[in-house]
């Protein structure tokens, strides 16, 4: 049982360590599948028993769900990654020493988002926050190209300003936990937080959660916090893209999710909810208008992650069971759609040599299966029927309409708005006269049949324990 956690963490750390020293691709690319695939299986091992919590390392309902999806979506990405990577090898994109670094910075990304997603400790956290994002800006910038410099600088000061303001927010809280729980360690364990935060100061811990919405919310691509986001999708390599979007604007919302808590436990403090809802509308109606500008198709579906996030903050920030629940599905969905989604862009973006829409078209002729996958992918992250996000959506819309239903008018709109901007670009990828190179894709469509598979059946059926799981940290959220 402690073995499971405790591989969580040792496997990409030590495979890390191993891959930066491993010459040749097959062997590192095979490695890195290996290891994540393991990783996954000991996240899964923690259905069958969980570590009892320590100071610094906990599980429990709440980030089991974030580890078992960010454990998943690593191993599938691993899996494209092996032949999307092998091409930029052998385009003399990326060179082997290059190469050794990216894998090897893969598993210490893994490693990040998973002592974040464990820990007991708000300050360990942080710093695991902090690491994954330096990870990232080293791997947005590894194409050496000057776009993708300035990206990862842009990426490296804004992540910087937005992890300063969360460490500012962090710092509050414990000044708010000291006088009741003492100085040391304890006024820093997250389990021991939440059963005294009652008695927290309410001025202090109000103060904190503006600063760690701002600091977290930077991190999760809320805006006007986003202007990292779009460059760091267009610019780095496509696996890293799918990462981002699927996994690590998750690990933010996490760390936010937790203080919500924090705040919901203390009668005195405000209601993190209008907050939340604000910036989760605000996000999701910028982004939907921005969809109609995008000439580069990954940086199009960048913006449609920041819808995408802004829909789940406005869903935690309604609160409740049925909106906590919503959220829950959507973030699931979202991440195992945009991931698949990025896995289709990667290839397409490799046939054609280029990210921009107008040197593509008539995909669906020249590269039937990456034309159709895009189409499926648009319909799924859409949200049209029967496929997960259309529940999800309709959950979260159905809750709003029940308990505020001014605020659904603002949501709907957004969610049309993004929708017709999505099938407006996507159109002219898929069909049309033929535009640009008509190669065959040498690549692994199995990663994102699968996750397409997950989110179709989603739609339609979910088993009875995974939607009692998900209750149940509905509840836990409050």
């Amino acid at each position: 049982m402690v073995g499971g956690l405790t591989a969580i963490l040792l496997i990409p750390l030590v495979a890390a360590a191993v891959l930066a020293l491993l010459p040749g691709y097959q062997i590192t690319a095979r490695l890195n599948v290996l290891a994540t695939l393991l990783t996954f299986a000991s996240a899964l091992s923690l259905f069958f028993g969980r570590p009892a919590t320590g100071p610094y390392l906990h599980v429990d309902d709440l980030n089991n769900v974030f580890i078992v999806l960010t454990t998943f979506v690593g191993f599938t990405t691993s899996v494209f990654s092996a032949s999307y990577i092998g091409h930029e090898l052998e385009t003399g994109r990326l060179t082997p020493t290059f190469l050794r670094f990216y894998h090897a910075m893969y598993q210490l990304l893994m490693f990040a988002m998973n002592v974040a997603l464990v820990a007991n400790n708000i300050g360990v956290m942080w710093v695991a926050i902090e690491i994954a994002t330096l990870t990232t800006v080293l791997m947005v910038g590894i194409y050496r190209t000057r776009e993708a410099l300035e990206a990862a600088w842009k990426y490296f000061i804004l992540g910087s300003v937005g992890i300063a303001l969360a460490l500012f927010g962090t710092i509050l809280v414990y000044m708010a936990a000291r006088p009741v729980i003492g100085e040391g360690l304890d006024a820093m364990v997250w389990t021991s937080l939440l059963q005294s935060a009652a008695k927290f100061d309410p001025a202090l811990i109000n103060v904190a959660f503006v600063f760690l919405l701002l600091g977290y919310g930077t991190k999760v691509g809320l805006a006007p916090l986003h202007a990292w986001l779009p460059d760091a999708h267009a610019e780095g390599p496509t696996p890293i893209s799918a990462v981002l979007s699927g996994l690590l604007l998750n690990v933010a919302l996490y760390a936010l999710l937790r203080f919500k808590m924090l705040l919901a436990a203390n009668p005195a403090a405000f209601a993190p909810g209008p907050l939340m809802i604000a910036m989760g509308l605000t996000s999701l109606i910028f982004a939907a208008f921005m969809l109609y500008r995008r000439r580069d198709i990954k940086r199009m579906f960048a913006y449609s992650s920041i819808e995408h996030m802004g829909i789940i903050v406005f869903a935690f920030g309604m609160g409740g069971p049925l909106a906590n629940f919503a959220g829950l599905l959507h973030m699931t969905m979202h991440s195992l759609t945009k991931s698949a989604i990025f896995f289709a862009v990667g290839h397409i973006a490799q046939v054609k040599g280029t990210q921009r829409i107008a040197d593509m078209g008539g995909l669906t002729e020249t590269n039937p299966v990456l034309g159709w996958a895009l189409i499926l992918g648009v319909v799924a992250i859409a949200g049209l029927p029967p496929l997960g996000i259309f529940m999800s959506e309709f959950l979260v819309v159905s809750s709003t309409f029940a308990r505020q239903p001014w605020l659904a008018v603002p949501l709907v709109f957004g969610i049309l708005i993004a929708v017709g901007a999505l099938f407006l670009r996507v159109s002219s990828i898929a069909f049309g006269e033929p535009r640009g190179p008509t190669a065959e894709a040498k690549a692994s469509y199995v990663p994102m049949f699968a996750h397409f598979a997950l989110v179709a059946i989603a739609g339609v059926y979910m088993p009875a324990a995974l939607v009692a799981w998900f209750q149940n940290v509905a509840n836990l959220l409050g």
